[in-house]
């Protein structure tokens, strides 16, 4: 895994008071002793050639006083370099959440164009009536190992199609498949940008958004991230006129130039959010603006047929351990559904092999 920097700013260097503090004794302690001129050798800032001068013969005492003028002579080189840095503008709190990424994050890759074949397969062998988007993803992540990407990562994705066919159970397949976290936003219940980005500072609720907190707890810059039901995000306005919508706060992390540099609402700081793999999901993508359309255009899917679910029953059957008695009468089920003229979707066949996988594993009775 290849690790890179996400937060676009300068951590403060702890070693720098130290090493300034050393230099400016040095300094004095010459001057005392009456040298007037430094050694014609240029001096190297590490900690060893510091100890070496430390050392050296001829040193002269310093006074409180003088030694004070030197820390307060110190802080003020500090506090003039640190104020490159927008992280020293933050609460000492937020400080510390930060520093995790100090060392940066790490991206996951595939190791070749082998893998990426591989999980388009297991994608499309688990949910084949899905082939539209595998096969756009199977591409996305050809195209990431061709071109030697640090992380690999899909992009922006728009899967339209009726409610229970399997759209967010491919996006947390897909982030197992590839190995790295998943988060999955309802748009119906944090329906303004609040929940996935954040709020701005002066908020009475102000904090950061769940992808930042993906990620900080994660340490990993290339995660999945779905958002469900679109279409149905609402805006929050404030007394002042302000719209905080979900689609508008989406649009800059949807475009690579833009999430580059990312600006969060809360930290005000810039992050590289480029690595991310964004899947939304509508039920009907005619409702949604055109600047989200134009980056992320449509999939439309279709429904799963009885002949679809039963697959999906015996693979995920197979793959939990039930019986084969238990699989066979989930299929009959469906047999049964159809005949009557109602084909159950996903979510009903998922319940069918919770329950079977409960029955199996319940111990028995005496």
């Amino acid at each position: 895994m290849t690790r890179i920097q996400i937060l676009n700013a300068a951590f403060p260097d702890p070693t720098l008071k130290p090493r300034i503090e050393r230099r400016l004794t040095r300094f004095l302690r010459r001057l005392l002793v009456g040298k007037k001129k430094l050694d014609a050798q240029p001096e190297v800032d590490d900690a060893a050639n510091d100890d070496l001068e430390e050392d050296a013969p001829n040193k002269a005492d310093l006074s409180w006083s003088q030694r004070q003028c030197i820390v307060r002579r110190t802080d003020r080189i500090v506090s003039c370099a640190n104020r490159k840095s927008p992280l020293t503008r933050l609460k000492p709190e937020d400080r510390k959440r930060l520093e995790v990424l100090r060392h940066g994050v790490e991206l996951v890759a595939l190791p070749s164009q082998h893998r990426a074949d591989e999980i388009a397969a297991a994608l499309h062998a688990e949910m084949p009536w899905l082939a539209p988007a595998t096969n756009r993803i199977w591409h996305d992540l050809l195209q990431s190992v061709q071109r030697g990407e640090p992380g690999c990562h899909v992009m922006p994705l728009l899967l339209d199609g009726a409610p229970g066919i399997g759209k967010s159970y491919l996006a947390r397949l897909l982030a197992d498949l590839i190995g790295v976290p998943g988060l999955t936003l309802e748009a119906t219940v944090e329906n303004a940008s609040f929940g996935l980005v954040g709020s701005q500072r002066g908020w009475g609720n102000a904090a950061p958004g769940r992808m930042i907190n993906l990620i900080l707890a994660e340490l990993v810059g290339n995660p999945v991230i779905f958002v469900d039901e679109i279409e149905k995000a609402g805006r929050a306005d404030s007394t002042k006129g302000q719209c905080f919508s979900l689609t508008d706060a989406l649009l800059p992390l949807l475009e690579p130039t833009s999430a580059a540099n990312w600006s969060c609402p809360y930290y005000e700081i810039g992050f590289d959010m480029r690595w991310i793999s964004w899947i939304l999901a509508s039920n009907d993508w005619r409702s949604l603006p055109p600047p989200l359309l134009s980056r992320c255009p449509p999939i439309r899917l279709e429904r799963p047929t009885v002949q679809h679910l039963k697959g999906f029953a015996r693979h995920q059957g197979a793959r939990r351990g039930l019986s084969e008695a238990s699989i066979e009468a989930i299929c009959e089920a469906l047999d049964r559904a159809a005949a009557r003229g109602h084909v159950p979707d996903l979510r009903a066949v998922i319940r069918m092999l919770d329950r079977a996988e409960r029955m199996e594993r319940r111990p028995p009775l005496h």
